[in-house]
């Protein structure tokens, strides 16, 4: 593969190679983002271990759908990865979160947890689980894909409009409706 010198199009050209099945661009690729993406989440999760098992399940996921990525339609290689390492890593808490219940039941240890969770894992698990979670699977997949790139993943309007590939004033205007609706359903 010829050198790059912009690091979005070198990106996008490694992640092609790796829908063609070229392991050494997806080597490379791993070895660019899985340091960044480790960090990233280990702001958001405290346990270690589940970072590096989601930031694993990424690249797989990676490796499979790398033909889903579409760098023709403006989109970004780090915002596409870290939309899948962010949804990995919910499913995951949500997960850990039910097998924890269910181990303190089965045990007769509610409340007595040796370690605690990070208030992202917290607030993780409630969005799976509480009213807000309800409310959140109820909105328009557009909307809640504008609250979740905004409010969870803490994206910009810019960032949020590169990642989705919509513009600017549409991601205000989802993020707003959004709002309202969530409002409503919890009030």
């Amino acid at each position: 593969m010829a050198e790059e010198t912009d690091p979005a199009r070198r990106d996008a050209a490694l992640l092609i190679a790796v829908a063609g099945g070229d392991r050494d661009a997806f080597e490379l690729l791993y070895r660019h983002y899985a340091p960044w993406l480790t960090v990233k989440l280990r702001y958001r999760c405290s346990d270690a271990a589940l970072v590096d098992d989601v930031v694993q399940e990424t690249f797989l996921s990676v490796w499979r759908t790398a033909g889903g990525f579409r760098p023709q339609e403006g989109a970004d290689v780090s915002g596409w990865l870290w939309r899948i390492c962010s949804r990995r890593l919910a499913d995951a808490v949500r997960g850990n979160s039910a097998r924890r219940r269910l181990t303190h039941l089965l045990l007769g240890l509610r409340g007595d947890d040796e370690r605690r969770d990070s208030a992202e894992d917290e607030v993780l698990t409630g969005l799976a689980h509480g009213d807000l979670g309800t409310a959140l699977e109820k909105l328009p997949p557009e909307l809640r894909d504008v609250l979740t790139a905004t409010v969870l993943d803490g994206l910009t309007t810019r960032e949020a409009s590169a990642r989705l590939n919509i513009p600017e004033g549409t991601v205000k205007t989802r993020a707003l409706r959004a709002r309202r609706r969530l409002t409503e359903e919890l009030a």
